[in-house]
């Protein structure tokens, strides 16, 4: 009786630990298919960390939002409302503590600082791991690329649903950055 009851308690545990990691595949791909592409673009950032590991980390433009609302503060939770701008690039509607009352797509980020007339945050998606022989070298042409200045050259393709979002690719001149480091 003892072991039947063991048994069914791994049966159920082995069914949650292959479960778990299908539903996270199935909404990240769910995303990818029916959510909204952004194009993000892109900044210069700090020198590499070697002990960060095998991605680039990226920084977007788009990283504060111009407020009178003095009841932010650093590390809240807020949902940044996006739309495209007329060169097809994310901008930012509105941000928000509470869900708002809009069709607009949101992703959420957390406070990151507060000015008096503006407020910081740190989008979700700021890390583009990819193969570990292949980082190093998409590093150094993310950087060349933003220090460049060429504004539109470098940009990360966002698919946005529900409040969720998902990294799809890098683009440099117009190139998936793992074509472009070959």
């Amino acid at each position: 009786m003892k072991t039947t009851y063991i048994f069914i308690g791994f049966i159920a545990l082995a069914l949650v630990q292959i479960f778990a990691p299908l539903k996270m595949i199935y909404d990240n791909e769910d995303i990818l298919t029916s959510g909204t592409v952004y194009k993000f673009k892109t900044r210069p950032i700090d020198p590499t960390d070697p002990f960060r590991g095998k991605y680039v980390t990226l920084q977007f433009q788009i990283n504060s939002f111009a407020t009178s609302d003095s009841t932010y503060v650093k590390g809240d939770k807020i949902r940044v409302y996006i739309e495209n701008d007329e060169d097809g690039f994310a901008k930012i509607y509105q941000i928000s503590k509470e869900p708002l009352d809009i069709k607009n797509d949101y992703v959420k980020a957390q406070v990151t600082y507060v000015y008096p007339d503006r407020v910081t945050f740190e989008l979700p998606f700021n890390r583009f791991y990819m193969e570990e022989t292949k980082a190093y070298d998409a590093e150094k042409a993310y950087a060349k690329a933003n220090r460049d200045g060429v504004i539109d050259n470098v940009y990360a393709l966002v698919y946005i649903k529900n409040g969720q979002s998902v990294l799809d690719n890098l683009i440099i001149d117009n190139m998936p950055i793992q074509e472009y480091v070959e």
